[in-house]
């Protein structure tokens, strides 16, 4: 969660020669943007605790444009930890013989000129969390075997249905809530058997009560009824979940197709089926792709998305992509969901930052196959302790299955 103020710096402030401003002047600035910060989380001004660090990095002066900007870090029972920047982003004109006295500059690269970090308190009887901006518990998925990844690139990849049972449950340990599921046939290759998907189910849920979120995107090349095939599942072997693949990108060196008429037809198919679709993002187009088939009654609000970043060919991983998307889905419905899957080296880094600003993790083998750079993840399982444990640093709660169903509106 984030807030911001933009304020210019009249005469009135300057403390020093060459009209310097006390650096007072920014930790001013800094509490109000707490207090902002208070307010979104808990409905209460709240108390500045203390600073742990404050760092001035350049001097500010009168006629200055300071932008100061805060984000809860960490979410306490009643402590919120906050960081802060201020940076300069107007300044009067130097004085030259081709300048008058109004003269100024709109930076072309904001200046930093503070750094802090803080805590600040709401006492719990003074919280209407209810009401305002605390994140929920976090759903962490377990992508646990994908369609791309192989044994030769890392000899823990679960493939047979008995294998991935064990290694689902060994990710329910762990602390996911939710099985995103492939399936694979004898020699390895991507499939989408019903049959196989059956078999997969059945030793999952012989183990434990996770959700179970089935791909319908299968493998690149594979036509819109064959990726349907775990959809053929019904009664007590049918998925709870499954992915809806919205919009066609550059996927590697290959294609990843999905035309407006197949994705339309896919969304009826998992409806009809009484599956919850979970809509999958690669591009900023997917959005608007999603919300008109929202708008024509295809599929129905609210949605939940994953944010599927880091693919060679759409939408890279990174802070400030991530940032746009969010601020996309005020077009959505009201109360959508989403996630984060960060792809390869990204998986982690976008996993933080999902916990940080009150998303969902999707973490696994299917997009990332190593643990620490150099080190191969013993299977999925390890990805999702260190997902819970980034979620546990920023004061996030592990979401139970249950708890997770009824964060989604899952159907019983």
């Amino acid at each position: 969660m984030k807030a911001m103020i933009r304020m210019r710096i009249g005469d009135h402030d300057a403390h020093y020669a060459g009209k310097l401003v006390d650096g007072a002047k920014m930790l001013q600035l800094f509490g109000d943007v707490a207090t902002e910060l208070c307010i979104r989380a808990d409905g209460d001004e709240g108390l500045f605790r203390a600073y742990d660090s404050v760092e001035f990095l350049a001097p500010v002066r009168a006629g200055d444009f300071i932008e100061a900007e805060g984000e809860i870090v960490g979410w306490g029972r009643t402590s919120l930890k906050m960081e802060f920047v201020a940076r300069k982003v107007i300044a009067p004109t130097p004085k030259r013989n081709d300048t008058h006295e109004s003269s100024a500059d709109l930076l072309s690269e904001p200046e930093i000129v503070c750094r802090a970090r803080g805590t600040c308190v709401v006492p719990a009887n003074m919280r209407r969390a209810a009401e305002f901006g605390r994140p929920k518990p976090c759903i962490i998925t377990a992508a646990i075997v994908g369609a791309e990844t192989t044994r030769e690139q890392n000899p823990h990849l679960p493939i047979t249905a008995e294998e991935l049972g064990v290694e689902a449950e060994r990710c329910a340990n762990a602390g996911a809530s939710i099985i995103h599921l492939h399936v694979r046939d004898d020699a390895g290759k991507a499939s989408q058997e019903t049959e196989r998907f059956r078999a997969a189910v059945r030793a999952i849920r012989a183990r434990t009560n996770v959700i179970i979120q089935t791909s319908t995107g299968g493998a690149v090349g594979m036509s819109v009824a064959e990726r349907a095939g775990p959809l053929g599942l019904t009664g007590k072997d049918a998925p709870e979940m499954a992915t809806l693949n919205v919009g066609t990108i550059n996927f590697g060196d290959d294609i990843f197709q999905n035309s407006a008429a197949e994705a339309k037809e896919m969304a009826e198919r998992i409806t009809k089926h009484g599956a919850t679709p979970e809509v999958e993002i690669y591009d900023a187009g997917h959005i608007d792709i999603a919300a008109d088939l929202v708008k024509r009654g295809v599929i129905k609000g609210p949605l939940h998305l994953q944010f599927v970043l880091g693919i060679r060919g759409a939408l890279s991983a990174n802070q400030r992509n991530l940032q746009f998307l969010l601020e996309r889905m005020d077009e959505l419905p009201a109360r959508s969901t989403w996630g984060v899957a960060g792809v390869g080296r990204y998986q982690l880094a976008m996993a933080e930052l999902a916990a940080r600003w009150g998303g969902n993790v999707r973490v696994g083998l299917e997009d990332n196959i190593y643990l620490d750079k150099g080190v191969l993840a013993q299977g999925s399982a390890p990805l999702v302790e260190r997902a819970a444990l980034l979620c546990k640093n920023h004061g996030r709660e592990i979401a139970t299955p249950e708890g997770a169903r009824k964060l989604l509106g899952l159907a019983k």
